[in-house]
């Protein structure tokens, strides 16, 4: 294993990247800011991938178990022998995963950007919050501590404020960051107070020492009759930890600030929605599983629900949206939707571990061909200047690298063999059809609607109408240079590349629920059912969207009111609206603002005005004058005189 520095580093250079261009680099080099950011990702990425391999291949395994491996580990605040906060970094097989995964999507964004935000004067202050962005969740996964993880947990919502805001004169895009900040910060209240019961009971805030805690059978029988409206103590911390995870990876109903984070620039949107902030509730999950499993099955219960609802949610909503980053905004609610359910249908250890690993697998899949898709879309927004479908439609000529490249991760996301979303995405449904037939037969049916919406978005763009039939401009001198620049295909080329043939790794060799090979195989005969209804999503968009027709219109008449309802979300943020400005303001923010103005502001205001009141009566004791003094004294006299004289009597 390489030494404790070379894993530091990691983390290290992207916030000392960070630090540099926001310092130093926008006033003095602002030019190459993106090249210096780019270059310490790339380095990043490097020593990730050697990390990777030392761990897979040389020092992880023991006895044929992977091993946690704790790097490094300093006690920042100590609280008692067992309670502390500590820093340090935590190598074992979902953290190595998620290392390389990170570095090198925000490789493959930083390298985009170079060319996506060319000429935006403030280019160096947009790579500073993405190197930010990158370290605080290298951070996040490679925690020993859950307080630690809470630390970087907060500072991934900072970094994405900063990002989802960067284009802070659009009111749009202010309200967005807002809205994804306040959003995420519940969600996180929840995740605190889960942290504190957990460290309360399990006497440990790191996850090592939770972990054997809460998994020894006498502490948990210690602990049966604790509880609080039917279910144990730990299952309520579980639970609130999950209600965090389930903000930061938008699960109903904490999804809303999702899609309206799409007002940030396209690669943010990228990084976001691929490898970082969404995916960190699936790996809270993950990386508390032999607690939820051991411990608190209800807990894994809620995990499995809120994750399968999340998904058909967002998919129903997904086929009827008209902005492209907005249909794939849901689309990432409902892949990681599968993410969560995978975790809660999966047991511990051997093939029950089945939906742990398809969980990890998809979170590995996914994070390429999604971050493929917002690329591509922001070749096509670059070069239509445009988010809505309704201006696109025949570029498949004009751009046929993005074309063939984004058809490949729709492809993947589809789980069209043999590409990358497949393999992830059978071993999921495996894993529900072994454990929840309901949950089974919701998830094929959303699988069904991934295809259809996601082909629906790709024969928008690529198909249906001719370009130059309905575009004012194209003949400007923006729509004769074609393909975007060579630093946008690029990515584009790779991550397509890796969309065929991610699906192949053995991915139970390396990462399973006890650490031990979980090996698989694929069965053909369960795969034809979800490939066939996968096939008949698609040929229903082909028939839809291919060329211009009036079926979209005729299947939205006929369905009405439902499909009114999809277009409109189905209300939620109305109804966060509704109950924030006329429950919450009008019946507990006005009371309390008068409680606050009359009482409190009143009380402290009477208390200041007899103070300045009884100061100005008193000032004149002190006036200065001979006479007045020799009055009080004589007066002081007189009245101790005749003091003496009625008590004497």
């Amino acid at each position: 294993m390489p030494e404790t520095i070379y894993i530091a580093l990691i983390p290290l250079l992207p916030i000392l990247s960070f630090l540099l261009i926001a310092l130093v680099g926008r006033r003095y080099f602002p030019q190459i800011c993106g090249l210096l950011g780019t270059l310490s990702l790339l380095s990043s990425f490097v020593i990730s991938a050697i990390v990777a391999y030392q761990y897979f291949f040389v020092v992880g395994k023991v006895n044929g178990i992977y091993k946690q491996i704790i790097v490094f580990k300093y006690a920042w605040l100590q609280f008692n022998s067992n309670i502390s906060i500590d820093m340090g970094l935590l190598l074992d097989p979902i953290s190595v995963m998620m290392i390389s995964i990170i570095t090198f999507i925000s490789l493959m964004v930083h390298i985009y950007s170079l060319g996506y935000m060319k000429g935006d004067p403030r280019i160096s202050t947009y790579y500073s919050f993405l190197s930010l962005f990158t370290f605080s969740m290298l951070g996040l996964v490679l925690s020993t501590n859950i307080f630690q993880m809470y630390i970087f947990w907060e500072l991934v919502g900072v970094s994405s404020f900063l990002l989802i805001g960067f284009y802070y004169t659009k009111p749009s895009a202010v309200a967005a960051s807002k809205k994804a900040f306040i959003v995420t910060r519940f969600a996180d209240l929840g995740f605190l107070i889960g942290i504190l019961i957990l460290s309360y009971y399990t006497d440990s805030l790191d996850f090592q020492g939770i972990i054997k805690k809460a998994t020894d059978p006498s502490f948990i029988g210690s602990l049966a009759s604790v509880s609080f409206m039917g279910l144990s103590v730990l299952t309520w911390g579980l639970v609130l930890v999950f209600i965090g995870g389930a903000g930061k990876s938008a699960m109903f109903p904490l999804h809303i600030w999702l899609p309206d984070a799409m007002e940030g620039p396209t690669p943010v949107s990228a990084l976001i929605h691929a490898a970082t902030m969404v995916v960190a509730g699936v790996y809270i999950v993950a990386r508390l599983f032999p607690v939820f499993t051991f411990t608190c099955p209800d807990a894994l219960q809620v995990v499995a629900y809120v994750g399968i609802f999340s998904s058909l949610f967002a998919a129903l909503i997904a086929c009827t949206q008209t902005d492209i980053k907005r249909v794939l905004a849901y689309s990432t609610i409902s892949q990681i939707g599968f993410m969560m359910f995978a975790l809660g249908v999966s047991g511990y250890g051997g093939e029950q571990g089945l939906g742990f690993m398809a969980s990890m697998f998809h979170l590995f899949t996914h994070s390429i061909f999604k971050a493929l898709l917002f690329l591509g879309a922001g070749s096509v927004i670059h070069y239509v200047h445009s988010n809505d479908m309704k201006d696109m439609g025949g570029l498949r000529k004009l751009m046929p690298i993005t074309h063939l490249t984004f058809l490949i991760a729709c492809l993947a996301i589809a789980g069209v063999p043999p590409f990358a979303g497949f393999f992830s995405k059978e071993e999921i449904l495996l894993a529900a059809w072994q454990s929840n037939k309901l949950i089974f037969y919701a998830a094929i049916f959303t699988a069904t609607l991934t295809a259809f919406y996601v082909f629906r978005l790709y024969f928008q763009i690529f198909w249906s109408k001719t370009f130059s039939a309905h575009h004012d401009q194209s003949d400007a001198p923006e729509h004769k240079h074609g393909e975007a620049p060579f630093s946008m295909l690029l990515p584009l080329i790779i991550l397509g590349l890796l969309s065929i043939v991610a699906g192949l790794v053995p991915f139970g060799h390396f990462v399973s629920s006890d650490g031990e090979v979980l090996n698989t195989e694929l069965h053909l005969g369960f795969s034809i059912a979800p490939v066939v209804l996968g096939l008949l999503g698609i040929g229903l968009a082909l028939l839809f969207y291919k060329k211009e027709n009036d079926k979209p219109n005729r299947m939205a008449s006929a369905l009405s009111g439902f499909y009114t309802g999809a277009l409109h979300k189905f209300y939620i943020d109305e109804i966060y609206l509704f109950v924030t400005r006329k429950v919450i303001f009008n019946l507990i923010g006005r009371p309390a603002a008068w409680f606050d103005k009359t009482v409190v502001d009143g009380s402290m205001n009477g208390i200041t005005s007899f103070t300045t009141s009884f100061s100005g009566w008193i000032k004149g004791i002190q006036s200065g004058k001979l006479q007045d003094y020799t009055l009080y004294f004589f007066s002081g006299l007189i009245g101790f005189v005749l003091l003496v004289i009625y008590l004497w009597t």
